[in-house]
């Protein structure tokens, strides 16, 4: 039978696994709790920790709520979300990243300097909520880029500081580092801040290294984990046979075919329990035969 092997080094970043051990320690005292969004971007550990009480509410539901508590995840919230729950009493039990909460702080910092102020820009995910978070702390004056067409927003002729979301690529924060530079005027003051978690970039090479190293990958990401795409589409350059999926429910017996070596890996919001299922699911798969010949 072939040989199956999770990467040690996938699932929950240190930030997640934070806010769900504080999650789960509200959970075991209360037996319920709130948390603001998602607490992370894969359906099937939220509904986990939703089976232990933990209720997800919206913006919208947060502006009616008075006197419970709140779980703020590991993405961080603008400074409106932290003056909402003080003007209802919500308790807050913050578990933003210590990486994004610095990177709040530096971004705030830059706003409150004395003089001109240079053009914010970041480098991430529009509608992200940790990019939500950070351009609140500008007072929505922040410019976000997805990409170099996104370079447009920016006048050139002013002064600009370039920030990153913590977990984009370094690749394309180098791109676009060199584009403004090609583009801006010569009075112009450019600054570039490398505000990327080394934590989740340093997985790039190491993943790329483990789907050489297997014949068949299977990639566990949520649907909603744009850090789980990007990681995925990196395997699938090296191994064609690369494939992603959500949990061992979306495992085909005709991926398994021929392969000797299987690779499983994730997303940093990927929890390890949920590779193990799809690692149990693919030796069944082979023990029972339902490969095709």
């Amino acid at each position: 039978m072939a040989l199956i092997e999770i990467d040690k080094d996938s699932g929950f970043c240190f930030g997640v696994t934070a806010a769900i051990g504080k999650a789960e320690e509200q959970l075991a005292s209360d037996g319920s709790l709130y948390c603001l969004g998602d607490i992370v971007h894969n359906s099937d550990e939220v509904e986990r920790l939703q089976a232990k009480g933990l209720r997800t509410i919206t913006h919208a539901q947060l502006a009616s709520l008075r006197d419970v508590k709140v779980l703020l995840r590991a993405h961080g919230e603008p400074p409106s979300t932290y003056e909402l729950a003080r003007r209802n009493n919500i308790r807050i039990i913050d578990a933003t990243c210590p990486v994004v909460l610095k990177l709040q702080e530096r971004i705030k910092s830059a706003c409150s300097r004395p003089g001109p102020q240079p053009q914010i820009v970041i480098y991430g995910k529009l509608g992200h909520a940790e990019v939500n978070g950070l351009v609140g702390q500008t007072d929505g004056r922040a410019i976000v880029v997805e990409d170099i067409a996104g370079l447009d927003k920016i006048d050139f002729s002013r002064d600009i500081a370039l920030y990153s979301q913590t977990t984009k690529s370094l690749e394309g924060f180098r791109t676009i580092i060199e584009e403004i530079k090609r583009r801006k005027t010569p009075e112009a003051r450019f600054e570039s801040f490398d505000t990327i978690c080394r934590r989740v970039s340093n997985r790039v090479d190491h993943l790329k290294q483990f789907a050489a190293d297997h014949e068949v990958i299977l990639f566990v990401a949520g649907t909603k984990s744009s850090n789980g795409k990007i990681l995925y589409n990196h395997c699938l350059d090296v191994n064609p046979r690369t494939h992603l999926v959500a949990n061992a429910s979306y495992l085909r017996p005709e991926w398994l075919q021929g392969a000797a070596t299987i690779g499983i890996c994730g997303a940093t919001s990927t929890p390890r329990w949920l590779m193990e299922q799809v690692r149990d699911r693919a030796a069944a798969l082979l023990e029972t035969g339902s490969i095709p010949d």
